[in-house]
C-alpha cells in the first residue's frame, strides 16, 4: 500500500484528490493538509511514501514545505500538483527536491499513475509544463557546461530513452513505446546519469535538450 499525504488549500481539490486516491486498491491517504506547514507536520507524523503538493498556499508555500520534507529524511518523495501558471514556482519546487509535477488538470489516471511512479522511484513529468521550464532553463544555461561531455558517450538505446524523457514519458511509458521492461528502462537511466554525471531526471532532460536529444524514439529490445 502506498501511503500519501494531500496538500491544498482549497477544500474541493482536497476531497476531489483524497476521493480519488482512496478509490484505488494500492493507495492510501494517511493526511490532508490545509497549508504547507500542516504538510511538514502531517508527513513528520505519518512517513507518508509521497506528498501531493499544492505550491500556492497560505502559512508554508509549498517549495518551502518541500525544502522541509526532503531536508527532514522522512523518506518521503514530492509530487508538485499545480497549475500551469506557477512555472517559476515548479522550477523552485524542483530545486527544493521535488522529484516531479505534474498539472491539476491531469486526467486521474495520469495522477495516480504518477503517485504511483513517484513511489518507485521515477520523476513523473508534465509535458507541456516540462518543456516550457525546459526552455527556460537551456536558455539560461546556453554556454557549455564545465565537464562537457558529448552524446557519442551515451549508447543509442540510453540517447532513445533520453529522447523520451525529455518528451515528460514515464518509465512506463517508456517501457511500453520500446517494447522493453521497466527494470531495463531504469537500468538505462542509471548508467546515462553516470556518462553524463547529472544525479536525477530532470538534471538529465535538461542535458538532453540542450544536446538535442529531442524527438521520438522507437523500437524494441
Amino acid at each position: 500500500m502506498i501511503r500519501v499525504v494531500v496538500a491544498d488549500d482549497h477544500a474541493v481539490v482536497r476531497r476531489g484528490l483524497t476521493g480519488l486516491i482512496e478509490s484505488t486498491d494500492d493507495l492510501e491517504v494517511v493526511g490532508v493538509a490545509r497549508d504547507g506547514s500542516e504538510a511538514v507536520d502531517l508527513v513528520r507524523e505519518h512517513r507518508p511514501d509521497v506528498a501531493v503538493m499544492d505550491l500556492q498556499m497560505p502559512v508554508l508555500d509549498g517549495v518551502e514545505a518541500t525544502r522541509a520534507i526532503v531536508g527532514g529524511a522522512t523518506g518521503t518523495e514530492v509530487l508538485v500538483l499545480t497549475s500551469f501558471s506557477d512555472h517559476a514556482r515548479i522550477d523552485a519546487a524542483i530545486e527544493a527536491g521535488a522529484v516531479g509535477y505534474l498539472l491539476k488538470d491531469a486526467e486521474p489516471d495520469v495522477l495516480l499513475d504518477g503517485i504511483r511512479a513517484v513511489a518507485r522511484g521515477g520523476s513523473p513529468l508534465d509535458p507541456r509544463a516540462a518543456r516550457r521550464l525546459l526552455s527556460r532553463r537551456s536558455a539560461a544555461a546556453a554556454a557549455p557546461e564545465p565537464g562537457h561531455v558529448d552524446v557519442a558517450a551515451l549508447s543509442p538505446r540510453e540517447a532513445e530513452v533520453l529522447r523520451l524523457v525529455v518528451e515528460g514519458l514515464l518509465n512506463k511509458q517508456i517501457a511500453q513505446r520500446l517494447g522493453i521492461t521497466e527494470r531495463t528502462v531504469k537500468a538505462h537511466l542509471t548508467s546515462a546519469y553516470q556518462r553524463i554525471g547529472v544525479a536525477d531526471r530532470t538534471q538529465a532532460a535538461l542535458w538532453a535538450q540542450r544536446h538535442h536529444l529531442g524527438g521520438s524514439a522507437t523500437g524494441s529490445g
